[in-house]
């Protein structure tokens, strides 16, 4: 057993590659097109003086064509002003790049695996309708949210399902080792982020151990792992300790968007019968084994009974892409082995980047929208698009006791200052503002009323609500609710308040970055 796991840390040892990830960013694409415009109109000035005021004649019609492609353009509006400018400054160059980042180049063949797989169970798992007459009853408005998200994939809401919630990555940890020792038939994990360590190692060791015993064992992990965290040929040496493995979207020198279409989810599945979903992901500092940003809080829930089965369809969707004979009928048509009369509904949720719907964004909305009393949220991230914004400000502005608890000490300047951005726009409408003094919030969580609840991966920024692909736990009247409320105001305990005072009185330095990186934000 213990020669096992040693094996394979021995053996995974990731390689270094900081210089990597810049060649395969946005922002080397950018410089790079930037340096190539200011090279041409050089050249043209020293070599062909007398065409220069042709050329720019062109330049000016080509700026006006690009803003009419951009005002037809169904992205969104922050976006749309967010490449009116680069365009306006770097004609050429501008135009290049966004036509790169909307070719799809390294991704097209995924699309169109995704949209398939999606297509093909989209009827996969038949929605109780007893359970839907029941909140359609109740005047709550979560059968009308659940007929939304039902537009783009296969999400029942469900009755006989358990719920429990973490509020922290040590007590998620704990009970992953337990119940993946239970696992009999398969364990199926979907995570962003694999980094070896003491968190890993733990897991891997039961996973070799349970794969030796006939268990089904799988795992998917991002491709943007291959940069710092893993080595590329990583698949390989999990399958040697008889570990099904894949990266998703594996990172390709400049074919690839690199912080686009990633999959941010956080999925693990065990026997049909029990899964985890939430913010934590396979790393040290998620369950405090070393302290980069402080203290690390973080959410997630265990999940027992019926609703089990769309996290299994949601992993089966991802592993299968490229997949010429996929199977999911044997997984999860596997039925709940209790009957719980836990009282609530839950509804498992996705959201792609690769359809036309902001479904993690419209489920923050609908419960900003309906509130009656309060909505209380953690969020590691605030960079808020116009609709997001205003929606925080209306329910703030009727009376809602809306209150944000953001990280107290940021693992991201650039994005700790964007929210800064924020800040005065909300705290003028009413919005209460908090940071996390001891350390950083990594937790996804939405609650309200006592009665409504979302954790998953789903962040406050672009990246995960337009670009990401990502997952969150819908809960209506389960128990846990309650002690999803109490974590919040014990983790309020440990904050400060944001006052007017405070965002007038913030260091020049944040407030000119915040302005500045706000003009790129959709680019983050």
């Amino acid at each position: 057993m213990g020669d096992t796991k040693e094996r394979v840390l021995r053996l995974a040892k990731p390689i270094k590659k900081g210089v990597l990830r810049l060649i395969f960013s946005r922002f080397f694409i950018f410089v790079l097109l930037i340096l190539l415009q200011l090279l041409f109109v050089v050249m043209l000035h020293l070599r062909f003086t007398e065409a220069a005021p042709y050329a720019e004649a062109l330049q000016r019609a080509f700026s006006f064509a690009m803003i009419i492609y951009l005002f037809n353009n169904k992205m969104e509006s922050s976006a749309k002003l967010t490449w009116l400018l680069i365009i306006s400054i770097l004609p050429i160059g501008g135009a290049l790049l966004l036509a790169f980042t909307q070719s799809n180049i390294g991704h097209r063949r995924l699309k169109k695996d995704v949209e398939k797989n999606i297509k093909e169970t989209l009827e996969a798992i038949p929605q109780p309708l007893d359970v839907l007459e029941e909140i359609r009853n109740d005047g709550s408005g979560t059968d009308d949210l659940n007929n939304y998200i039902n537009k783009t994939d296969c999400f029942p809401i469900y009755k006989n399902t358990c719920v429990k919630y973490f509020g922290s990555g040590e007590e998620k940890f704990e009970s992953m080792l337990k119940e993946l020792e239970k696992a009999e038939s398969f364990i199926f994990l979907e995570y962003f982020i694999i980094e070896e360590g003491y968190m890993w190692g733990r897991i891997l060791d039961i996973l070799a151990r349970k794969a030796k015993e006939g268990v089904d064992v799988r795992v998917l992990y991002d491709g943007t792992c291959e940069i710092s965290k893993l080595p590329t040929d990583y698949p390989k040496r999990l399958e040697e300790l008889g570990i099904k493995a894949k990266d998703f979207a594996p990172i390709r020198p400049l074919l690839s968007s690199h912080y686009n279409y990633r999959d941010h989810r956080k999925i693990l599945v065990i026997d049909g019968q029990t899964a985890y979903n939430g913010g934590i992901k396979l790393a040290d500092e998620y369950i405090n084994r070393i302290h980069p940003f402080g203290h690390w809080k973080d959410a997630a829930v265990i999940v027992k009974g019926d609703a089990v089965k769309s996290y299994t369809l949601m992993f089966l969707q991802m592993w299968n892409l490229g997949v010429q004979e996929p199977e999911y009928e044997p997984y999860i048509s596997v039925g709940s082995e209790v009957l719980f009369n836990s009282g609530g509904y839950v509804m498992p949720y996705s959201d792609s980047p690769l359809d036309d719907e902001k479904v993690g964004e419209t489920v923050y909305m609908d419960i900003l929208s309906r509130a009656d009393r309060y909505v209380h949220i953690m969020t590691p991230y605030l960079i808020l698009d116009d609709e997001l914004l205003r929606s925080f400000r209306f329910a703030a502005m009727r009376g809602i006791d809306v209150r944000i608890i953001l990280p107290g000490i940021p693992d991201k300047k650039a994005a700790y200052a964007l929210a800064k951005s924020h800040y005065r726009a909300l705290i003028s409408a009413g919005v209460k503002i908090y940071e996390y003094t001891p350390g950083f919030v990594h937790a996804k969580v939405f609650v309200s009323d006592d009665r409504k609840a979302a954790v998953g991966t789903i962040n406050l920024d672009y990246r995960s609500l337009y670009h990401h692909f990502e997952c969150a736990t819908y809960m209506y009247k389960c128990e846990c609710i309650a002690d999803i409320e109490s974590d919040f105001e014990e983790t309020l305990s440990k904050c400060r308040r944001i006052l007017p005072e405070d965002v007038e009185n913030e260091s020049f330095f944040y407030k000119l970055e915040g302005t500045v990186m706000k003009l790129i934000a959709p680019l983050m």
